[in-house]
């Protein structure tokens, strides 16, 4: 095979984080585990669901969409396009069937054949656009991995920073928590919040919160650059805004998707943003120790905070249908996002000490 139509890792990296998102927003909460004495494949003969939504339908093709996207580029292109699309959605389709057998042992979820079938339709729509566009975009001689190799550092190390990189913006679309706000411990473990929330502390604590995560998201996304140009950091941020709007528009009141621009996400913003221009001027080594330092702080604050009761209207809509496997979804990326940040530093770290002394 010419070097050139070599296939690149990441779109097979990126295909096993999703399928494993996928099982979990499928299993979701994860508790109550029991049998229900059915017949485990009855849910495949069920009549149309008496309710059942349009936006049902919607999510549950999109949700497999990406997933048969990615998994047609992954496989090697001596298949062809026809074995590709039918190989890719094979794979989708029996991910998608070991979920609904599987939620059959949930007493939250109900396997169902539609949802199965709607499954299957969005992997089918993403492996014909994979196959057609997902080799020039991630093979060797693609604009993607052209861009990933002039701008991230190499191998798996840097796959894996983008792959963090894109679960940070999906934890985005969490709508009820501060901006950027990640690594939340108490609600992993059940633990109660530990001051009560009083307007001036809570936006004096805030503010803090925004700064210190603007700044630890924008110098890790340095750490795994080549260049030290700001535009993809800028990029990054406003990525990370766009999908808090869209997040809080959805869940909260239509045309309201700014709620987030709290007085104390406003002043964090404000002090957050030049901080992270001036450390970028700064040496590698030093934005590197940064990085973690930000990200540590930015944790410790989030599990400070205090609940705000104006999130609280914004429940009752996330706990409905897929909305509510969505939202699970994002929490848990959310609540982990930090941990896997700082293990993928200190694996930067290694990696850039064994890179100088074999050079």
């Amino acid at each position: 095979m010419p070097h050139a139509r070599a296939v690149s890792s990441l779109p097979r990296h990126i295909a096993v984080a999703y399928g494993l998102l996928i099982v979990y927003a499928c299993l979701h909460p994860l508790t109550g585990w029991r049998p229900t004495g059915l017949p485990l494949l009855d849910f495949l003969a069920a009549p149309w669901p008496k309710y059942y939504r349009s936006a049902d339908i919607v999510l549950n093709v999109l949700g497999f969409l990406p997933f048969g996207f990615v998994l047609a580029p992954a496989l090697p292109q001596r298949l062809g396009r026809g074995a590709g699309v039918a190989i890719s959605t094979l794979v989708a389709a029996l991910l998608s069937f070991a979920m609904e057998v599987t939620q059959n042992f949930l007493p939250t979820r109900v396997p169902s054949n539609v949802d199965l079938a709607c499954n299957i339709t969005g992997a089918l729509i993403g492996a014909l656009a994979g196959a057609r566009w997902g080799h020039p975009l991630f093979d060797q001689s693609g604009w993607l991995h052209r861009w990933r190799s002039a701008c991230i550092i190499p191998g798996h190390i840097g796959d894996f920073g983008l792959i963090l990189l894109g679960l940070w913006l999906l934890a985005q679309f969490t709508p009820d928590r501060v901006l950027f706000g990640s690594g939340d411990l108490r609600q992993l473990l059940g633990l109660p919040t530990p001051l009560r929330f009083e307007p001036e502390r809570y936006i004096l604590l805030e503010t803090v919160q925004v700064a210190v995560t603007t700044l630890g998201v924008g110098l890790f996304a340095r750490c795994m650059m080549r260049s030290a140009s700001p535009w993809p950091i800028a990029l990054l941020l406003l990525l990370g805004i766009g999908a808090k709007s869209v997040a809080t528009a959805s869940f909260y009141l239509p045309g309201e998707a700014l709620l987030w621009l709290t007085p104390g996400t406003r002043q964090g913003l404000l002090l957050g943003l030049p901080l992270l221009a001036a450390t970028l001027l700064l040496a590698s080594v030093l934005q590197h120790a940064l990085a973690g330092v930000a990200l540590l702080a930015a944790t410790s604050l989030t599990n400070l905070l205090p609940e705000n009761p104006y999130f609280e209207v914004g429940h009752r809509m996330l706990g409905q249908g897929n909305f509510l496997n969505f939202h699970g979804l994002t929490e848990l990326s959310a609540n982990l996002w930090p941990f896997l940040a700082l293990a993928y530093l200190s694996a930067v770290g290694l990696w850039r000490g064994e890179h100088l002394t074999r050079h």
